[in-house]
Order: structure tokens, then C-alpha cells, then sequence
């Protein structure tokens, strides 16, 4: 899979996708926004991919947003009616948003691996993915404060449900870095690692344990998971038993049944 701004690698069904800026700090400007709204998207209905590796090429995870994209707001002071003015703003915010939404909304469980600096944009970014580990050395910082902005690509929307609320107040109203011993502490990260070689070693290793896994099971555990996280538990229970109704008389129930007859690791398809 070819990209100009990513890469990506499949292997073993896990697909490892690489921001490649590393000049730029793996900023992304709008180009790369839009690549990876169009990888998540493509790797979501890709049957021989089960789990998705996230991390960055260079000495950083990924610096957000490009500062020559985030500048070029400054053009939309041009456009004389300030409800048009407005509508653009509001548009071009809802394109970055769904970028990001894809990482949340693909099929499949993405795991980001960040090493060195996760920052602004990057925050975004990985708290709509599945799981989030890193390096003692990674930092995560909540930028857009020190910018005379509020951040608005799911930082603030997400973030909240993965930590204490009262932590990510003080995060997005100082801005400061959170290093990696700190993301584990409160429960940003799952586990953190001594140098970007382990990390990686380790987060594919867990994607491997997971593409191990019925894929129909996953799909259906992350749906449910998502599910959950916005409503309330009867509603959710409610949804589990319509869900299962739907997909638990399948042929990956009758594989693992019969392994476990078998002694044997079960063997499940795309």
C-alpha cells in the first residue's frame, strides 16, 4: 500500500501504518489528513487485516496539526460575510474531525505506540484509537492552549472517558507534558517501555495475539465497546442481546468449539 505522507505494511494480518513527516515532526498538513482519513477508511474493510499498529517515523509520534495549516485559517479573514466566514471555519473543522473519526470508527483495534512527542493534534489522534502505550520518554501535551485555541478534534470529547475529568482539565488549561511514567499512572497509557525498539516489539506482539482472534468476535467486541462508553448499561445490554442475536450462531463459534475438542490453537477466516 503505496501512500505519500504513511506508511503502511501488512504482515502476519497485523497492518502497521507510519506517520512519515519525520522532517516536520510528523505534523500534518491537510494532505495528510486527508491520506489518513483514506487509510482507516480502506483498512477497516480490508478482511486480511485484524489489528493496526500506529506509530511515527523520526524522533517523534506526531506533532498535530502543521502550523502552515493551522496559519492558513488567517485566508478565511477574507471572505467579507461573517456567517459564510463562519460556515468555512465550521467545515473545515468537521474534515479534520472525521479524519481522526476514522481511526475510531475502523473495524478494526488500533494500538498506538507513541515515542517521543505526542502533541496537540497527536492527543486527538490517539485517544480515538483502542489502546495507547509508550516510551518513559514520551510526552503528551494538550498544545492547542499555548496557541490562543481550544482543542477541537475529539481531545476534549474523548479524553474525559479515558481519564480522571479533573486530569484532563489540567492538562488542556496548562498544556503542559505528560511523560510517560505519568500517562501510566493515570491511566493514559497501558504499559509504558524503556526504548522505541521494545515498544514495538511489544505492541505487535499484542496486535498478533489479537489477530489471533476470531475477527468476527473483535469487530463485534469493539462495536460493543463503543456502544457502551455512550449509553447507558440497560440500553447497551438491550444492544448486546440484539447483537448476538444477530452473530453468535456463527462459523467462528463452531471453529473454537471444535479446537477446544481438538486441543489445537482454532484456525478462524478472514
Amino acid at each position: 500500500m503505496d501512500y505519500q505522507y504513511f506508511k503502511v505494511e501488512i504482515k502476519n494480518k497485523v497492518a502497521t501504518v507510519a506517520f512519515n513527516r519525520a522532517e516536520k515532526s510528523n505534523a500534518l498538513h491537510m494532505p495528510a489528513w486527508t491520506e489518513m482519513k483514506e487509510i482507516f477508511n480502506s483498512l477497516s474493510e480490508q478482511s486480511e487485516v485484524r489489528a493496526i499498529v500506529l506509530v511515527g517515523e523520526g524522533k517523534n509520534f506526531c506533532a498535530g496539526i502543521d502550523l502552515e495549516l493551522l496559519m492558513s485559517v488567517g485566508e478565511y479573514q477574507k471572505i467579507e460575510c461573517a456567517g459564510r466566514r463562519s460556515e468555512a471555519i465550521r467545515s473545515l473543522v468537521l474534515t479534520l474531525q472525521e479524519a481522526v473519526n476514522a481511526i475510531e470508527k475502523c473495524k478494526k483495534p488500533v494500538l498506538a505506540a507513541v515515542h517521543g512527542g505526542c502533541i496537540g493534534g497527536g492527543v486527538d489522534i490517539v485517544a480515538a484509537c483502542d489502546m495507547r502505550y509508550c516510551t518513559e520518554d514520551a510526552y503528551f501535551t494538550i498544545k492547542e492552549i499555548d496557541l490562543g485555541m481550544v482543542a477541537d478534534l475529539g481531545t476534549l470529547q474523548r479524553l474525559p472517558k479515558l481519564i480522571s475529568p479533573g486530569m484532563v482539565c489540567e492538562m488542556a488549561y496548562t498544556g503542559r507534558k505528560v511523560h510517560g511514567k505519568e500517562a501510566k499512572a493515570i491511566g493514559l497509557v497501558n504499559q509504558t517501555y524503556f526504548s522505541k525498539d521494545e515498544l514495538l516489539e511489544s505492541v505487535t506482539k499484542l496486535a498478533c495475539t489479537i489477530a489471533s482472534k476470531s475477527p468476527l468476535s473483535i469487530r463485534g467486541t469493539k462495536e460493543v465497546l463503543k456502544y457502551s462508553r455512550d449509553h447507558s448499561v440497560e440500553d447497551s445490554l438491550n444492544y448486546m442481546a440484539a447483537w448476538n442475536a444477530a452473530m453468535l450462531l456463527s462459523d467462528d463459534l463452531s471453529e473454537a468449539f471444535k479446537a477446544s475438542r481438538e486441543k489445537r490453537s482454532p484456525e478462524f477466516k478472514d
